[in-house]
């Protein structure tokens, strides 16, 4: 299948562009890699779970979980990023598997994993019925019990950084700005290709309503990077030890911070799905 049919052609251009493979090995993506794990750790249920990772990129988070030996499926349909995951894959003992698909319509049976990880299709599905459709379709897959992790981007990201470098002051990006801070809609023009392909930005109430509204039970948001990356210095502080170790403890602090959560520009949510018997 060409991994064309399965998203839109500007995302697919997006990541040719782009190296996710090289993001999650420097800057704020070493943090960001470190970061994520240890919020899925929170969650992971038993020893060896089954675990699927949609929107699993090049498989960096599905190869961590390999290694702890659980039984991991990779769904991507970024096609450069299933061949990476295929080689990462396959220099495993314990092999994850790789499917060329999205979240959207997925390939396992009712009632099959342990564990979801949403890593792409919250924002990257503009449309709130194709974001239900990956909900209400993870949800099928899970067990009862199960948990789903979904990472969703905060619809102030792009005011935020804008405010820190001075693009805030560029029209298109202060016009691209009030759309994500309106509507949520991420369109980055043409001026700033570097940007994030077309996205949906959330509310943090706005994300947390998505997966209540399809009976799934809401445990907790956390804030990814939290505030601390508001600090002016962050990238020279967080390889100083001492001043790392204070800007951790500021995001442990305020990571469940609901009033706080819009200066983290990532938010991780974590549901589970529970069957009421007739309580």
């Amino acid at each position: 299948m060409n991994s064309k049919q399965l998203i839109s052609r500007d995302i697919e251009l997006f990541y040719n562009r782009a190296s996710e493979e090289t993001r999650l090995d420097r800057g704020m993506g070493v943090f960001e890699f470190e970061r994520i794990k240890s919020l899925v750790e929170k969650y992971i249920p038993t020893s060896s779970s089954k675990i699927i990772d949609i929107g699993g990129g090049t498989g960096k988070y599905s190869e961590w979980l390999a290694k702890k030996g659980h039984h991991v499926h990779l769904v991507e349909p970024v096609s450069k990023h299933i061949q990476i995951a295929q080689n990462r894959a396959n220099r495993l003992k314990n092999k994850f598997s790789v499917h060329l698909g999205e979240g959207r319509k997925l390939e396992f049976p009712n009632d099959y994993a342990d564990l979801i990880i949403l890593h792409g299709p919250l924002y990257h599905l503009q449309k709130k019925e194709d974001r239900d459709l990956a909900i209400s379709e993870a949800k099928r897959i899970l067990k009862n019990d199960g948990i789903i992790l979904g990472f969703a981007i905060n619809y102030t990201a792009s005011t935020l950084v804008g405010l820190l470098n001075g693009l805030i002051h560029k029209k298109p990006f202060f016009e691209m700005c009030k759309e994500e801070l309106v509507w949520g809609m991420h369109n980055p023009p043409d001026d700033f290709p570097w940007l994030l392909a077309e996205a949906f930005y959330h509310k943090p109430e706005q994300l947390k309503d998505e997966f209540i509204n399809q009976g799934l039970t809401y445990l907790n948001t956390y804030a990814v990077e939290g505030m601390a990356w508001l600090d002016k210095e962050y990238f020279a502080n967080m390889l100083n030890n001492k001043k790392r170790r204070t800007l951790m403890e500021l995001i442990q602090v305020t990571e469940n911070d609901s009033y706080l959560l819009p200066f983290s520009p990532h938010m991780m949510i974590a549901v589970q799905k529970r069957y009421n018997y007739g309580k």
